[in-house]
């Protein structure tokens, strides 16, 4: 939970040592540096006339933006992401390489021009013409003009994890006569570069760290844009088919496998993250927003959908008479998905909750995804939804699945996972457009108050462990911990939805 918590406090400035760090960037990568007491003060000086001086000569917010380049801190409100081609590198020149390393969630690198791939090194070639007034002094190694390395994932802050991840060199030559230029493949469209190693295998770092900035980085092509994949992983190819035709209608090259060489005039190596499971429409060229990218989803898991359901009316069908049928005026419960989990934070009074919920009014379902469930049955269960209940964890990443606007997701918040259930699933799911309802079990609620005593920090103090480390925090509070809900507490959580919901079909109902 430190690492988390860290980050957090990089991502917000929430910390005086980060509030006063200068992130310096070497041959060898950033490296943090405090800034200079005085230069703190200098910094203070110039915001308080910023504030005098702002309306005589320009807004505040530019005079921030100035501050913060003249200092090497980044502004938050920026984010260092405009666009998918960001300003340091939106006016790159033909044979060029560009790398945009500003933000501490991913690097970037555009290149334009002669782009050759060569996996046996690792690298990918910007050839540029030989030119006899270029000084040889300048280039990197002999006929190397520029050299750039380069992790193309998404969690640069996380150092454990990106020390798995295969590097990359974007290297630019000058071209020699003797040297093979030859392309096996050549390619009219420009190539997104992308690692899909690290954590993927769990599914909220599957759409967090590669699917949501895969389509956050390459929706500016229209689909005109081929995908070449470091770490490629079959599998992984064949979980998100349905979704990948929807963001390159070009089949994805596996970098590592695939000796040949392939041809490009441009390339973007690495992907964009805005925020959590989130897309930020201020920092899109269209202003896409999450809520597209659910629409995405729609389109592409649609046909798959129709295809299960019409089998499921065909096995039905000779048992539809005996089904009795709905009165005219009798509304239709609204249906409500339990997420069920075996092993860890298990409700293990599920029996009860699902009686509890069918007595407030609720058609339930007990859906319990398995790793190789495939997601589009998911999808469907979640999009015909009107509420889902889950215990934190990385199946809450479903929530994507659920209509926007119209669907409940209550959240159960074992002891000391407070702050990632909010961050990582709570949040999100409001910028989705859901109603979200957070419930903190307490204490009697959790499994491990017959482990420790009443008094124990594990159970008075859960902040105090986490502190201790990420290790602390999965292995008491992840992984051994499971929750006895307390039916009359959370009853009131299940009448807030269905109340919810209700209404929303009464209004849909009145308009119609």
């Amino acid at each position: 939970m430190v690492q988390h918590q860290r980050y957090n406090q990089l991502k917000n400035g929430g910390d005086e040592e980060a509030a006063t760090l200068v992130f310096v960037w070497t041959d060898r990568g950033y490296y943090r540096r405090r800034r200079p007491k005085i230069l703190s003060f200098l910094l203070l000086s110039l915001l308080a006339c910023g504030f005098i001086l702002a309306p005589h000569f320009f807004s505040f917010s530019s005079a921030l933006s100035h501050l913060s380049d003249f200092f090497g801190v980044q502004n938050d409100g920026l984010a260092g992401d405009l666009y998918v081609n960001a300003p340091l590198c939106s006016s790159i020149s033909n044979g060029s390489v560009c790398c945009d390393r500003r933000h501490f969630r991913s690097d970037i690198c555009f290149m334009k021009g002669d782009i050759r791939t060569h996996s046996p090194s690792s690298s990918v070639f910007l050839y540029s013409p030989k030119n006899s007034d270029d000084d040889a002094s300048s280039t990197v190694d002999g006929d190397e003009l520029q050299h750039e390395k380069i992790k193309p994932y998404t969690r640069k802050w996380e150092t454990s994890v990106m020390a798995t991840i295969d590097e990359l060199n974007l290297i630019s030559k000058r071209r020699n006569s003797d040297v093979d230029h030859s392309c096996d493949v050549i390619h009219d469209v420009p190539a997104v570069i992308f690692s899909t190693g690290g954590y993927t295998g769990n599914v909220y770092h599957e759409f967090n760290d590669g699917i949501i900035p895969l389509y956050i980085t390459s929706q500016q092509f229209n689909k005109e844009v081929v995908f070449v994949i470091l770490e490629y992983h079959d599998w992984w190819v064949m979980k998100y088919a349905d979704i990948l035709p929807h963001l390159s209608s070009y089949p994805p090259i596996d970098f590592n496998g695939d000796n040949r060489t392939h041809c490009f005039t441009e390339a973007i190596t690495g992907l964009r993250i805005h925020d959590e499971l989130t897309v930020d429409p201020t920092l899109m060229k269209n202003n896409e927003s999450i809520v597209d990218f659910r629409n995405l989803l729609d389109r592409a898991y649609r046909p798959r959908v129709t295809g299960l359901i019409r089998k499921a009316q065909e096995k039905t069908s000779e048992c539809a008479l005996a089904t009795p049928k709905r009165k005219h005026n009798q509304q239709k419960k609204p249906k409500l998905v339990i997420l069920s989990r075996k092993g860890s934070r298990a409700i293990t009074n599920q029996n009860i909750l699902v009686k509890a919920a069918e007595e407030i009014g609720f058609e339930v379902h007990v859906l319990r995804p398995e790793p190789t469930t495939e997601l589009a049955k998911i999808y469907m269960e979640l999009n015909s939804s009107d509420a889902m209940i889950g215990v934190h964890g990385a199946a809450m990443t479903h929530f994507l699945f659920m209509r926007p606007r119209c669907s409940v997701f209550i959240q159960v918040i074992p002891l000391g996972t407070d702050w990632a259930a909010e961050t990582y699933y709570g949040e999100p799911a409001r910028k989705l457009g859901l109603k979200y309802i957070g419930y903190k079990i307490s204490r009697r609620e959790s499994s491990l108050v017959d482990e420790y005593d009443k008094d124990d920090p594990v159970l008075t103090d859960p902040s105090s462990l986490n502190q201790k480390g990420w290790e602390y925090t999965k292995k008491i509070y992840l992984e051994r911990q499971n929750v006895k809900l307390d039916l009359t507490r959370f009853r009131k959580r299940l009448l807030r939805a269905y109340d919810y919901i209700t209404g929303i079909h009464l209004q849909s109902q009145h308009l119609a």
